[in-house]
């Protein structure tokens, strides 16, 4: 049996979300990694691209904890083969050469092939897809003193919360996750 995360929502909606640690094991380390110790609780969704994806965090979720970069999983594990991005599937996000982000997920609401092996799918949504379909058509608002030019950034105009996130993780362990050594962090760190 695959980990489970369910994520609670503020409106009383769950997302919930089958982990695949046989197609990405470090990054589902991270992933669990971040989530039992609580840093996705409270959170509000940071930004939303109708049409292409929900960023569930680009802050680290403002928590120092949740702040680390690990390696692309290709690079620890030249033997798995990535799966496809499409809607229905989790991946992590990333900062370029800087490596993955240890926890900043999102939710593609299209067939993403340029994003195969670069952003890794980690899960899959098994119930909870209407959440994610509502999340894309809330009023949002421009982000104007994002860092990285050229980026779109919607944010929310009322908050889209994740209460708590609740892990199944079937009796298995996992071990923390294999972290890059610290280079120049995000600039949406900082």
């Amino acid at each position: 049996m695959n980990p489970i995360a369910t994520l609670k929502m503020a409106n009383g909606s769950r997302i919930v979300i089958e982990l695949l640690p046989d197609a990405a094991p470090n990054t589902v380390a991270s992933f669990i990694y971040i989530a039992s110790r609580g840093l996705m609780d409270g959170h509000a969704i940071e930004r939303i691209v109708p049409g292409s994806w929900i960023d569930v965090s680009y802050t680290g979720y403002g928590k120092e904890e949740a702040r680390y970069l690990i390696p692309y999983e290709s690079q620890l594990h030249p033997e798995i083969e990535p799966l496809d991005s499409h809607p229905g599937c989790v991946c992590m996000g990333g900062y370029g050469e800087a490596g993955l982000s240890g926890g900043e997920f999102f939710f593609p609401l299209r067939d993403l092939p340029e994003h195969k092996g670069i952003y890794p799918v980690f899960g899959r949504v098994t119930k909870g897809w209407e959440e994610i379909l509502r999340l894309e058509k809330v009023e949002t608002l421009p982000v104007t003193d994002f860092p990285y030019p050229g980026v779109e950034v919607n944010k929310p105009v009322e908050p889209q919360v994740i209460l708590s996130v609740e892990l199944d993780l079937g009796g298995q362990t996992f071990p923390d996750p294999v972290r890059m050594q610290h280079r120049d962090l995000p600039l949406t760190w900082q």
